[in-house]
């Protein structure tokens, strides 16, 4: 590895899960995505895929994606789509047609910093 980037399209890091078939099967199974491009994305799991195999992806927000895999790696392997997503909606919270109200997140103060002390109530040591 040289450390130069030749990938001409950008990828976004992330952790999630994602729901695989293989065509010409009817086995289902839940792969993690490492990485994800509008073009393609990188998949970890334990599930056995040759180059060439033909998939369908069922991604959160996006739905479900036709693709082909590109490369093998260990239990990595490389899925390239048939037609570009926007893959910048499968990081956002899951959204659902029937309850609009779930898709609205709401801002959690649960973990912010107290403020600070007003300069007059410090004391010096």
């Amino acid at each position: 590895m040289t450390g130069v980037e030749t990938r001409s399209v950008a990828r976004d890091s992330l952790f999630l899960l994602a729901d695989i078939c293989v065509e010409q099967s009817a086995d289902v199974y839940r792969v993690r995505v490492r990485n994800l491009s509008d073009g393609g994305m990188m998949g970890e799991g334990q599930m056995r895929v040759q180059r060439g195999h033909r998939l369908t992806i069922e991604l959160r927000n996006i739905g479900v994606v036709g693709g082909t895999v590109a490369w093998v790696q260990d239990n990595r392997f490389g899925i390239a789509f048939d037609e570009e997503i926007d893959s910048q909606k499968a990081r956002r919270p899951l959204q659902t047609d029937d309850l609009p109200e779930a898709a609205i997140v709401k801002p959690s103060w649960a973990h912010r910093a107290p403020p600070p002390p007003e300069p007059g109530r410090l004391r010096k040591i």
